[in-house]
């Protein structure tokens, strides 16, 4: 990794979308014995699809064939506390269903959230590192900047 934790611009897009960044991607960032994840994108939608990406990262590397599609629904106040609970739902749908997720889908409409999370079983292949438990309100920042780019991040208890 490089300073701060960020990775290289070209290992993010190779790792995020199949090539170097253009418009979104994501990384992760250290925080003691958990970890950060960092979407963003040319939309908000876009910046919590990423942050999705970073977080299924955490589990593992492998490719993930995007086989059966999961829909999620949440809702909260603003928009950080919407992306707890994207990342939450997530987390809860990859533990419950025994399932990793590589590909993700996000429409925001208020303060409700319609995703789908596509993935595949888990099996000996995906070499799971470790299992996400939460998503949390350290470090947690939804914003655009003066350019117009979303990011959407927090820290993951791990």
């Amino acid at each position: 990794m490089a300073e701060a934790g960020r990775l290289p611009a070209a290992d993010v897009g190779e790792m995020a979308r199949g090539g170097p960044i253009q418009d979104s991607g994501w990384e992760h960032f250290p925080h003691g014995a958990d970890i950060g994840v960092r979407g963003f994108g040319a939309s908000l939608e876009a910046a919590f699809e990423q942050a999705a990406l970073a977080l299924a990262a955490i589990v593992s590397a492998a490719p993930v064939a995007a086989t059966t599609a999961i829909p999620i629904m949440c809702e909260a106040p603003d928009d950080e506390l919407l992306l707890v609970e994207w990342l939450d739902a997530i987390i809860y749908e990859m533990a419950t269903r025994q399932m990793l997720f590589g590909r993700f889908a996000v429409t925001i409409r208020g303060r409700r959230l319609y995703g789908t999370a596509w993935g595949e079983s888990v099996d000996p292949r995906h070499k799971p590192a470790c299992e996400p438990k939460a998503a949390t309100l350290t470090e947690l920042k939804v914003a655009r900047d003066p350019v117009g780019q979303w990011s959407a991040a927090c820290v993951v208890d791990v």
